[in-house]
């Protein structure tokens, strides 16, 4: 698993938002997948996503606390999170300022299309060239018809590791274009669900607003972020 921290992204945010403004401006194409300690244990069992996770066309920031707080025990210097909505929210930004045409698909039809007409009223300079659910689309299909709309930014809201799989399945056919897998961001950012509140993303709690606002997360946060605390432990004394 420590080959996974070795890709890491360790910069403060503003410096990772910097790499990336650069790359839409110089249309090179970018492919982020957003970690937490799920994508790690996942990324350990399952071949496919391993070998995504590892390819050298993928940028891997840490999303989750659970994968700072684990790159500072095994003397890895990861400055911050970069999570899923807040990568959003800039690349959303981006996409306003310099007017690019942006792609979504993810999350069910009422909250895609509460999040079109959200960004349609808050980011008057965003092309949306192609929006779909995550349920009723062929996705495959989805991005063949967005390879010729010449897409700046992609996110797609399916959930680890189905996002980046169609993700990393498709992107030689694009050359340029910030491709991301943002999660349940659309939920967040389209107003259907609230965010944790600010003191819980000051403190890094918002695993335990999920979890109090949502119990049968219970199970999978202790599956995917206990157990890999304990391998880290693991591997910290072995190192």
């Amino acid at each position: 698993m420590r080959k996974y921290f070795d890709k890491l992204v360790g910069t403060p945010k503003e410096e990772f938002y910097s790499v990336m403004e650069e790359n839409l401006n110089k249309n090179k194409r970018m492919f982020i997948i957003t970690a937490n300690p799920e994508t790690f244990e996942i990324a350990s069992k399952d071949e496919e996503f391993n070998k995504i996770v590892m390819d050298e066309a993928t940028t891997i920031v840490p999303d989750g606390i659970g994968i700072v707080k684990a790159s500072h025990m095994l003397g890895y210097q990861v400055k911050e999170r970069i999570t899923g909505v807040d990568l959003a929210v800039k690349l959303l930004e981006l996409a306003n300022e310099k007017k690019l045409n942006v792609a979504l698909l993810g999350a069910h039809e009422e909250v895609i299309d509460a999040f079109v007409k959200k960004i349609g009223k808050e980011y008057k300079g965003i092309k949306i060239v192609a929006s779909a659910n995550g349920y009723d689309y062929d996705k495959d299909q989805f991005f063949e018809t967005i390879k010729d709309l010449d897409v700046d930014v992609c996110l797609i809201a399916l959930g680890i590791p189905a996002q980046e799989k169609l993700i990393y399945k498709h992107l030689n056919k694009f050359k340029k274009g910030v491709f991301v897998g943002v999660g349940g961001s659309f939920d967040v950012l389209s107003g259907m669900k609230k965010r944790a509140p600010k003191i819980f993303q000051k403190l890094n709690l918002e695993w335990l607003y999920r979890i109090t606002t949502e119990p049968k997360r219970i199970k999978r946060f202790y599956n995917s972020n206990i157990k890999f605390m304990f391998k880290i432990k693991k591997m910290k004394k072995q190192k």
